[in-house]
């Protein structure tokens, strides 16, 4: 399994009609590709049946699930010292799921939802791009989304040297810097929608430019495509959705810990560790 690659289908747009008037008539995209759960392809059983650390990985994984409670911390388990049998065979239990994480700042990860939601895994890496840490997590969200609330960067409100044909861009600017003070206090989660607004391309990278990036892209794949992106303001948010065609169709600003499309609902985990049950069953249930 290799987590740093992330793969994405672009769908084409087919022909359309013409209408009466000679216009061609156009509809809505309708998803084209969706996400399911599919049990993963396992070797035969008395091949993995004496592979002791992929059968500790897993019972492992096994007790994290049915203790996990909603809101809990991570559950962590450092598979490191794994025998590379040990491995493959935990890769194909695991499989590659909707979500795709890149941490590129102090700290360097990347990782990968698992077929099970809620179950992650991570992989570190030092500067050579070398594996220094390989982690199984069971949670809503990985830890390694947290290195984004180390951004102490404050939202750039400044109106001085602004041109005129940018003066749209700044009350979104100054709504949430307002709205990001509020949610440190203790105020609900913000989002603004950027699709509804009249801003120009101009714009739109102006808000881009002032609100930076920080080091967490988060990318959800199930109808279409979800990008998350962090900005040097720890708890604001990029959020684009794009349809089955990569037609951006959802353009926002969000104030919150963690945007909630890229969390594990807590009865997706009930769910994950009931499938994990199904999954190992024929393997190691018959080992006292």
């Amino acid at each position: 399994m290799n987590i740093r690659d992330i793969p994405v289908r672009v769908v084409g747009p087919g022909s359309q009609p013409t209408g009466s008037d000679g216009d061609a008539i156009t509809y809505m995209d309708m998803p084209g590709d969706m996400s399911t759960f599919v049990t993963p392809v396992m070797p035969e059983p008395e091949d993995v049946l004496f592979m002791d650390g992929a059968r500790e990985a897993m019972d492992w994984l096994g007790a994290a699930l049915d203790e996990y409670e909603p809101g809990g911390e991570p559950a962590l388990a450092d598979l490191s010292g794994l025998d590379e049998e040990s491995r493959d065979v935990v890769n194909q239990i695991l499989g590659e799921g909707e979500v795709s994480i890149v941490c590129d700042g102090q700290v360097r990860a990347h990782t990968q939802e698992s077929v099970l939601a809620g179950v992650w895994r991570t992989l570190f890496f030092d500067r050579d791009d070398r594996v220094v840490c390989d982690l199984l997590e069971v949670a809503e969200i990985p830890k390694v989304v947290g290195f984004a609330a180390e951004c102490d960067g404050a939202v750039d409100t400044a109106a001085d040297g602004v041109a005129g044909e940018l003066a749209n861009a700044l009350p979104i600017l100054v709504e949430l810097q307002s709205h990001h003070e509020k949610y440190a206090q203790g105020n609900r989660p913000h989002s603004i929608n950027l699709t509804l607004l009249p801003l120009s391309e101009p714009e739109l990278e102006f808000i881009d430019q002032r609100l930076g990036r920080g080091p967490v892209d988060i990318l959800s794949r199930a109808y279409g495509k979800c990008e998350v992106i962090s900005t040097k303001t720890a708890g604001i948010w990029w959020v684009r959705y794009y349809n089955s065609m990569g037609v951006l169709i959802l353009n926002t600003l969000e104030v919150a810990d963690v945007p909630s499309v890229v969390k594990a609902a807590p009865e997706d985990l009930v769910d994950s560790a009931e499938r994990l049950k199904e999954i190992l069953e024929p393997y190691w249930s018959e080992v006292a």
